[in-house]
């Protein structure tokens, strides 16, 4: 039995004036994508913070041999990563990464600052009582001027 031909009597070639009514055939394209809110795959979390590989590495090392399987699988880790981390963890990589107050560094404090201070505010006090014992005294030498009695003093003569 011979089956019928269902397609065009003369071949459809790739060039422009034998084709049908001068079109070429139509591709098809792929379909899009299930949902355009989805990502094409999905994202594992392999990132992690300072702090979480610190946090750990201290619940496996606490968990000790053979605890740590169900950690590593919670967290979805290889042990080479742990491997990994213990190392950057002993070379001290995660203390360069912990969080340190921004701005101006404070010196310091000298011990010797607290006295310095307080022989200032001393030197300021004393220097006020002097300057009001000469303006008395200076008082004192003009009344005793004035009334002409001798007033004493400290110059030999």
């Amino acid at each position: 039995m011979v089956m019928p031909r269902t397609t065009a009597p003369t071949p459809l070639s790739a060039g422009g004036a034998e084709s049908e009514q001068g079109r070429r055939p139509t591709l098809v394209s792929a379909p899009p994508a299930a949902s355009p809110e989805l990502p094409d795959r999905p994202r594992r979390r392999r990132t992690f913070t300072a702090s979480d590989k610190l946090r750990i590495l201290a619940e496996v090392d606490r968990a000790g041999p053979g605890g740590g399987g169900a950690i590593l699988r919670r967290e979805g880790l290889y042990s080479s990563a742990l491997t990994d981390w213990r190392r950057q963890r002993d070379a001290g990589a995660y203390e360069a990464l912990k969080a340190v107050k921004r701005g101006p560094k404070r010196a310091p404090p000298n011990p010797l600052a607290a006295e310095h201070a307080q022989l200032l505010r001393d030197n300021k006090r004393l220097t006020l009582q002097l300057r009001r014992a000469e303006a008395v005294i200076d008082i004192q030498k003009k009344v005793a001027s004035l009334l002409g009695t001798p007033f004493p003093t400290d110059e030999a003569p």
